[in-house]
């Protein structure tokens, strides 16, 4: 099907996406895994956050991608409703 083959931009945006996912995964995983076993006083722990936020982060992110799904939820059974209310009248 002709219409489903991405174009030039949709791959950019799509490699974009991937060059991110990539970079965000490898910072979490130094932080979380490997940043525990350096010395604490070694210059490579200024480039990180405290370890209390590798919690918090995706946890708030978490809740917020909860939320929005919940709200869309919310948005589309109402809007169905609507439209069922004014086919019975």
């Amino acid at each position: 099907l002709p219409f489903l083959q991405a174009t030039g931009t949709d791959q950019v945006v799509g490699l974009g996406l991937v060059a991110v996912s990539l970079i965000i995964f490898t910072y979490y995983t130094a932080w979380v895994i490997l940043l525990p076993f350096i010395d604490s006083q070694h210059v490579i722990h200024k480039y990180f956050l405290p370890r209390a936020y590798a919690v918090a982060i995706p946890l708030a992110a978490g809740l917020l991608l909860l939320l929005f799904v919940v709200r869309l939820f919310i948005t589309y059974v109402m809007l169905k409703n609507q439209k069922v209310t004014k086919k019975a009248q």
